[in-house]
């Protein structure tokens, strides 16, 4: 459980990604969800990701998702462009190789993505802003849009143990995170990160060096590998794909309203260096992220006169909009 009142983040230096069994968290009593809670503490602490075994989604769903995700990517461009979004920061639908630039200072990243939230009563989307809440869905592919709505959901209810969780480890009341992330303004992303066919533009990666704007995500990789991860050190530590685990990573507002005693780290997916840069890479993201009304502001618990409050409160909502003008 929640350790130290006022630590900051890096404080210690690790060396790996630990690896934890969150169903004894789901299925334990309390005394077992109180110690699963504080290794989750340590990992966002020290290094900032973790990877989960038996996160509560069932694993025949993630190989379904994954055989959707490359078939939609195998799709003409021209057919994905029907997909794109239509205007500038909707953050949903499909987005180009290239047009996403994580890391501002270098070209854009080698790697094209599908986005989908939440679905919307079309009767609630008549009276508001459309294209920033609906999603675009292939024609005549029911079978795409089940399984992604499925997974979801799958997700979802894996954060919402996760927000449970995360706050037992905060010194927090349990429904404290869940209250905060109900209305699922959560953000999953298929990636796809093509063979590399030319010699990259001088600092192009497959992704460029970034931390995620949300409360934490949920990544599921493949076996092609790539993705590092920056330790306290400023060493990048690379964060391999282990069957049966999901990685968990804490993000920029979750950072935020811990004052720094979990952290937001910084990682990247580089080209390999062998034969796995002329294949494929797939992965999945699910970015939780709080209700966009939500005021993200200093806990209590994470705050003293030695360590102040190091950020003004600004709503998610916003800052999610001012990192995707960043963006994009």
């Amino acid at each position: 459980m929640y350790r130290s009142k006022y630590s900051c983040v890096n404080q210690a230096v690790s060396e790996k990604i630990p690896i934890i069994d969150f169903a004894l968290f789901t299925e334990g009593n309390k005394s077992r969800r109180s110690a699963i809670a504080a290794e989750i503490y340590l990992a966002c602490q020290e290094i900032g990701f973790m990877y989960l075994k038996n996160p509560g989604i069932d694993s025949d769903l993630i190989t379904e998702t994954f055989k959707r995700s490359q078939k939609f990517f195998n799709l003409t461009l021209a057919e994905k462009n029907k997909l794109a979004w239509s205007d500038e920061f909707s953050n949903r639908g499909y987005v180009g190789v290239g047009r996403e630039r994580l890391d501002d200072s270098k070209p854009g990243d080698l790697k094209e993505a599908y986005n989908i939230g939440k679905e919307i009563d079309p009767t609630w989307l008549s009276t508001t802003h459309p294209s920033l809440y609906y999603n675009r869905w292939l024609e005549r592919d029911e079978g795409f849009r089940q399984t992604m709505l499925d997974f979801f959901s799958a997700c979802n209810a894996a954060a919402m143990n996760l927000c449970e969780a995360m706050a037992i480890a905060l010194g927090l009341p349990e429904s404290f995170f869940v209250h905060k992330h109900d209305r699922q303004d959560n953000t999953l992303r298929l990636l796809h990160y093509p063979p590399i066919e030319q010699t990259p533009s001088s600092g192009q990666l497959r992704a460029g060096e970034h931390s995620d704007y949300g409360s934490f995500t949920l990544l599921f990789q493949d076996a092609v590998g790539g993705l590092e991860v920056r330790n306290a050190r400023g060493e990048w530590i690379e964060a391999p794909f282990i069957p049966e685990t999901v990685l968990l990573n804490t993000g920029d507002l979750m950072q935020r309203w811990t004052n720094h005693v979990f952290c937001s780290t910084k990682h990247r997916v580089r080209i390999p260096q062998d034969r796995r840069a002329k294949q494929s890479r797939y992965s999945i993201a699910f970015f939780c992220h709080p209700n966009h009304d939500t005021e993200i502001s200093c806990l209590e618990t994470c705050q003293s006169v030695e360590h102040p409050t190091l950020y003004p409160p600004i709503t998610a909502g916003d800052y999610l909009l001012s990192r995707l003008q960043a963006t994009y």
